[in-house]
Protein backbone atom coordinates (compact mmCIF):
# COMPACT_ATOMS: atom_id res chain seq x y z
CA UNK A 1 0.00 0.00 0.00
CA UNK A 2 1.39 2.89 -1.30
CA UNK A 3 1.65 6.50 -3.20
CA UNK A 4 5.05 7.29 -5.24
CA UNK A 5 5.47 11.68 -5.31
CA UNK A 6 7.98 13.47 -7.20
CA UNK A 7 8.57 17.13 -7.60
CA UNK A 8 8.91 17.40 -11.49
CA UNK A 9 9.69 21.55 -10.61
CA UNK A 10 9.69 23.74 -8.02
CA UNK A 11 9.85 27.57 -8.21
CA UNK A 12 9.15 30.98 -8.94
CA UNK A 13 10.24 29.35 -13.05
CA UNK A 14 7.30 26.75 -12.33
CA UNK A 15 5.50 24.35 -10.17
CA UNK A 16 4.40 20.92 -10.97
CA UNK A 17 4.35 17.79 -8.20
CA UNK A 18 3.28 14.57 -9.15
CA UNK A 19 1.49 12.22 -7.16
CA UNK A 20 0.24 8.95 -8.07
CA UNK A 21 -0.60 5.28 -7.36
CA UNK A 22 0.17 2.00 -9.12
CA UNK A 23 -2.94 2.92 -11.68
CA UNK A 24 -3.39 6.64 -11.82
CA UNK A 25 -1.78 9.82 -10.83
CA UNK A 26 -2.79 13.61 -10.28
CA UNK A 27 -0.34 16.70 -11.12
CA UNK A 28 -0.46 19.54 -8.91
CA UNK A 29 0.02 22.55 -10.59
CA UNK A 30 1.73 22.52 -14.42
CA UNK A 31 3.91 25.60 -14.31
CA UNK A 32 6.37 24.50 -16.58
CA UNK A 33 6.14 23.26 -20.54
CA UNK A 34 4.47 20.64 -21.55
CA UNK A 35 7.59 18.94 -23.68
CA UNK A 36 9.13 19.80 -20.24
CA UNK A 37 7.07 18.23 -18.04
CA UNK A 38 7.26 15.32 -20.09
CA UNK A 39 10.92 15.18 -20.54
CA UNK A 40 11.79 15.31 -16.92
CA UNK A 41 8.50 12.47 -16.02
CA UNK A 42 10.21 10.49 -18.74
CA UNK A 43 13.55 10.63 -17.02
CA UNK A 44 11.95 9.73 -13.89
CA UNK A 45 10.10 6.31 -15.16
CA UNK A 46 6.76 8.31 -15.31
CA UNK A 47 4.38 7.89 -17.44
CA UNK A 48 1.84 11.00 -18.85
CA UNK A 49 -0.66 8.33 -19.85
CA UNK A 50 -1.42 7.79 -15.84
CA UNK A 51 -2.13 11.12 -15.25
CA UNK A 52 -6.21 11.69 -14.65
CA UNK A 53 -6.70 14.91 -13.68
CA UNK A 54 -4.56 18.17 -13.50
CA UNK A 55 -5.39 20.24 -10.12
CA UNK A 56 -4.43 24.25 -10.48
CA UNK A 57 -3.94 26.24 -6.92
CA UNK A 58 -4.32 29.56 -8.20
CA UNK A 59 -3.69 31.72 -11.68
CA UNK A 60 -0.19 33.24 -11.19
CA UNK A 61 1.47 31.65 -14.33
CA UNK A 62 4.48 29.71 -12.54
CA UNK A 63 1.20 27.42 -11.38
CA UNK A 64 -0.28 27.35 -15.12
CA UNK A 65 1.92 27.78 -17.66
CA UNK A 66 1.86 24.52 -19.04
CA UNK A 67 -1.78 23.06 -18.38
CA UNK A 68 -3.77 24.31 -21.41
CA UNK A 69 -1.29 22.13 -23.54
CA UNK A 70 -0.87 18.76 -21.27
CA UNK A 71 -5.17 18.81 -21.20
CA UNK A 72 -5.52 19.27 -25.00
CA UNK A 73 -2.41 16.97 -26.06
CA UNK A 74 -3.48 14.41 -23.32
CA UNK A 75 -7.38 14.78 -23.22
CA UNK A 76 -6.88 15.09 -19.25
CA UNK A 77 -9.09 17.51 -16.96
CA UNK A 78 -8.25 20.53 -15.04
CA UNK A 79 -10.11 20.94 -11.89
CA UNK A 80 -10.27 24.65 -10.42
CA UNK A 81 -12.28 27.39 -9.10
CA UNK A 82 -14.49 29.08 -10.62
CA UNK A 83 -12.84 32.40 -9.76
CA UNK A 84 -8.92 31.01 -10.88
CA UNK A 85 -10.55 30.06 -14.12
CA UNK A 86 -12.11 33.67 -15.01
CA UNK A 87 -9.17 35.16 -13.66
CA UNK A 88 -7.05 33.27 -15.16
CA UNK A 89 -8.48 33.34 -18.62
CA UNK A 90 -6.89 29.93 -19.35
CA UNK A 91 -8.29 28.09 -22.61
CA UNK A 92 -9.75 24.98 -21.18
CA UNK A 93 -11.82 22.53 -23.44
CA UNK A 94 -15.44 22.71 -21.70
CA UNK A 95 -15.39 18.69 -21.78
CA UNK A 96 -11.82 18.97 -19.62
CA UNK A 97 -13.13 21.89 -17.26
CA UNK A 98 -14.05 21.12 -13.84
CA UNK A 99 -14.37 23.14 -11.17
CA UNK A 100 -13.54 21.95 -7.15
CA UNK A 101 -15.11 23.23 -4.09
CA UNK A 102 -12.69 23.83 -0.45
CA UNK A 103 -12.88 20.64 1.51
CA UNK A 104 -14.95 18.45 -0.94
CA UNK A 105 -13.22 15.47 -2.10
CA UNK A 106 -12.90 14.82 -5.58
CA UNK A 107 -12.25 11.63 -6.47
CA UNK A 108 -9.73 10.42 -9.32
CA UNK A 109 -9.77 6.80 -9.34
CA UNK A 110 -8.49 5.18 -6.38
CA UNK A 111 -6.95 9.04 -5.13
CA UNK A 112 -8.85 11.45 -3.32
CA UNK A 113 -7.87 15.04 -3.79
CA UNK A 114 -9.60 17.45 -1.32
CA UNK A 115 -8.81 21.29 -1.53
CA UNK A 116 -8.66 23.98 1.36
CA UNK A 117 -8.26 27.14 1.29
CA UNK A 118 -4.83 29.26 2.00
CA UNK A 119 -3.83 33.15 2.57
CA UNK A 120 -2.25 34.27 -1.01
CA UNK A 121 -2.09 36.88 -3.36
CA UNK A 122 -4.12 35.80 -5.51
CA UNK A 123 -7.86 35.92 -6.07
CA UNK A 124 -9.14 31.94 -4.79
CA UNK A 125 -5.73 30.04 -3.78
CA UNK A 126 -6.43 27.30 -2.56
CA UNK A 127 -3.56 23.99 -1.13
CA UNK A 128 -4.35 20.54 -1.86
CA UNK A 129 -3.85 16.88 -0.01
CA UNK A 130 -3.84 14.10 -2.09
CA UNK A 131 -4.79 10.53 -0.46
CA UNK A 132 -4.90 6.82 -0.99
CA UNK A 133 -4.19 3.03 -0.29
CA UNK A 134 -4.07 4.84 3.19
CA UNK A 135 -1.69 7.57 2.39
CA UNK A 136 -1.86 11.07 2.57
CA UNK A 137 0.04 13.75 0.26
CA UNK A 138 0.60 17.07 1.46
CA UNK A 139 1.09 19.83 -1.55
CA UNK A 140 1.81 23.08 0.97
CA UNK A 141 3.14 26.07 -1.20
CA UNK A 142 2.09 29.79 -2.00
CA UNK A 143 0.81 30.60 1.26
CA UNK A 144 1.88 33.61 3.50
CA UNK A 145 1.13 32.30 6.84
CA UNK A 146 0.69 29.16 9.03
CA UNK A 147 -3.11 29.13 9.10
CA UNK A 148 -5.74 26.79 11.42
CA UNK A 149 -6.10 25.15 7.65
CA UNK A 150 -2.67 24.40 7.00
CA UNK A 151 -2.35 22.80 10.50
CA UNK A 152 -5.39 20.68 10.34
CA UNK A 153 -3.88 19.44 7.20
CA UNK A 154 -0.39 19.51 7.67
CA UNK A 155 -0.84 16.82 10.87
CA UNK A 156 -2.68 14.11 8.39
CA UNK A 157 0.37 13.58 6.00
CA UNK A 158 2.84 10.94 5.72
CA UNK A 159 4.55 13.22 3.35
CA UNK A 160 4.11 16.95 2.04
CA UNK A 161 5.42 19.27 -0.32
CA UNK A 162 6.11 22.52 1.92
CA UNK A 163 7.03 25.82 1.23
CA UNK A 164 10.23 27.18 2.60
CA UNK A 165 10.53 30.60 0.51
CA UNK A 166 13.10 32.94 2.00
CA UNK A 167 15.73 33.52 4.53
CA UNK A 168 14.74 36.30 6.59
CA UNK A 169 17.91 37.70 7.03
CA UNK A 170 19.05 37.17 3.31
CA UNK A 171 15.79 38.85 2.04
CA UNK A 172 16.47 42.04 4.54
CA UNK A 173 19.76 42.86 3.20
CA UNK A 174 18.98 41.79 -0.35
CA UNK A 175 18.28 43.95 -3.45
CA UNK A 176 14.57 43.53 -3.64
CA UNK A 177 12.74 46.78 -3.93
CA UNK A 178 11.35 47.34 -0.19
CA UNK A 179 7.31 47.06 -1.52
CA UNK A 180 8.26 43.58 -2.92
CA UNK A 181 9.95 42.25 0.49
CA UNK A 182 6.77 43.90 2.30
CA UNK A 183 4.52 41.60 -0.29
CA UNK A 184 7.18 38.61 0.26
CA UNK A 185 6.88 38.77 4.35
CA UNK A 186 3.24 39.97 4.24
CA UNK A 187 0.38 37.22 5.19
CA UNK A 188 -0.02 36.49 1.98
CA UNK A 189 3.14 35.97 0.21
CA UNK A 190 5.49 33.27 1.18
CA UNK A 191 6.40 31.37 4.24
CA UNK A 192 9.88 31.81 5.48
CA UNK A 193 12.51 28.94 6.29
CA UNK A 194 11.48 29.61 10.16
CA UNK A 195 7.49 29.48 9.51
CA UNK A 196 7.91 26.34 8.15
CA UNK A 197 10.24 24.76 10.59
CA UNK A 198 8.10 26.12 13.05
CA UNK A 199 5.31 24.29 11.29
CA UNK A 200 7.38 21.06 10.95
CA UNK A 201 8.68 20.95 14.44
CA UNK A 202 4.88 21.74 16.60
CA UNK A 203 2.67 19.40 13.87
CA UNK A 204 4.22 16.74 11.87
CA UNK A 205 2.42 13.46 12.68
CA UNK A 206 4.93 10.75 13.92
CA UNK A 207 4.23 8.73 10.57
CA UNK A 208 5.59 11.09 8.39
CA UNK A 209 8.49 9.71 6.45
CA UNK A 210 9.53 12.72 3.29
CA UNK A 211 9.32 16.27 3.60
CA UNK A 212 10.30 18.03 0.22
CA UNK A 213 10.96 21.26 0.84
CA UNK A 214 9.54 24.04 -1.77
CA UNK A 215 9.51 27.04 -4.11
CA UNK A 216 13.10 27.92 -2.69
CA UNK A 217 13.49 31.82 -3.59
CA UNK A 218 16.52 32.33 -6.29
CA UNK A 219 17.63 35.40 -4.79
CA UNK A 220 16.53 35.11 -1.05
CA UNK A 221 16.99 31.40 -0.10
CA UNK A 222 20.29 28.41 -0.19
CA UNK A 223 19.29 25.06 -0.46
CA UNK A 224 22.15 24.07 2.03
CA UNK A 225 21.04 26.13 4.60
CA UNK A 226 17.47 25.16 4.25
CA UNK A 227 18.44 21.28 4.32
CA UNK A 228 20.87 21.75 7.24
CA UNK A 229 18.22 23.96 9.09
CA UNK A 230 15.63 21.07 8.78
CA UNK A 231 18.48 17.88 9.08
CA UNK A 232 19.39 18.73 12.64
CA UNK A 233 15.34 18.42 13.62
CA UNK A 234 13.97 16.13 10.98
CA UNK A 235 14.50 12.41 13.32
CA UNK A 236 13.06 10.11 11.18
CA UNK A 237 11.47 12.13 8.20
CA UNK A 238 14.03 12.26 5.37
CA UNK A 239 14.27 16.03 4.25
CA UNK A 240 15.26 16.93 0.71
CA UNK A 241 14.99 20.14 -1.31
CA UNK A 242 12.70 20.21 -4.83
CA UNK A 243 14.98 21.71 -7.38
CA UNK A 244 13.60 24.66 -9.34
CA UNK A 245 15.98 23.39 -12.40
CA UNK A 246 15.29 19.45 -12.12
CA UNK A 247 12.79 16.81 -11.14
CA UNK A 248 13.37 15.27 -7.67
CA UNK A 249 13.53 11.93 -7.49
CA UNK A 250 10.74 9.29 -7.06
CA UNK A 251 9.61 8.58 -3.61
CA UNK A 252 7.99 5.18 -2.29
CA UNK A 253 6.02 6.50 0.71
CA UNK A 254 4.57 3.55 2.52
CA UNK A 255 3.16 3.22 6.01
CA UNK A 256 4.68 -0.35 5.86
CA UNK A 257 8.74 0.84 5.55
CA UNK A 258 9.62 2.90 8.49
CA UNK A 259 10.80 5.37 6.47
CA UNK A 260 10.11 4.54 3.11
CA UNK A 261 12.61 4.39 0.47
CA UNK A 262 13.89 6.21 -2.43
CA UNK A 263 13.12 4.68 -5.96
CA UNK A 264 16.72 4.47 -6.62
CA UNK A 265 17.70 2.99 -3.08
CA UNK A 266 17.75 -0.15 -4.01
CA UNK A 267 17.79 -2.43 -7.21
CA UNK A 268 14.33 -4.08 -5.87
CA UNK A 269 12.16 -1.11 -5.21
CA UNK A 270 13.20 0.44 -8.58
CA UNK A 271 12.38 -2.74 -10.50
CA UNK A 272 8.89 -2.81 -8.92
CA UNK A 273 8.01 0.43 -9.27
CA UNK A 274 8.78 0.07 -13.08
CA UNK A 275 6.43 -2.65 -13.27
CA UNK A 276 3.65 -0.70 -11.30
CA UNK A 277 4.53 2.37 -13.50
CA UNK A 278 3.51 1.28 -16.75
Amino acid sequence: MSLFISSINSGSNGNCYYVGNQHEAVLIDAGISCRETEIRMERSGLSMNKVKAVFISHEHTDHTRGVEVISRKYKIPVYLTEATHSKSRLRIGKDMLRYFNARVPVQVGGLSVIAFSKMHDACDPHSFIVSGNGITVGVFTDMGSVCDNLIHHFKQCNAAFLEANYDEEMLENGSYPFYLKKRIRSDEGHLSNIQSLDLFINHRSEFMSHLLLSHLSQQNNDPKLVENLFASLAGSTRITIASRYRESAVYYISKHIPGSLQVSDTDFISRAIQLTLF
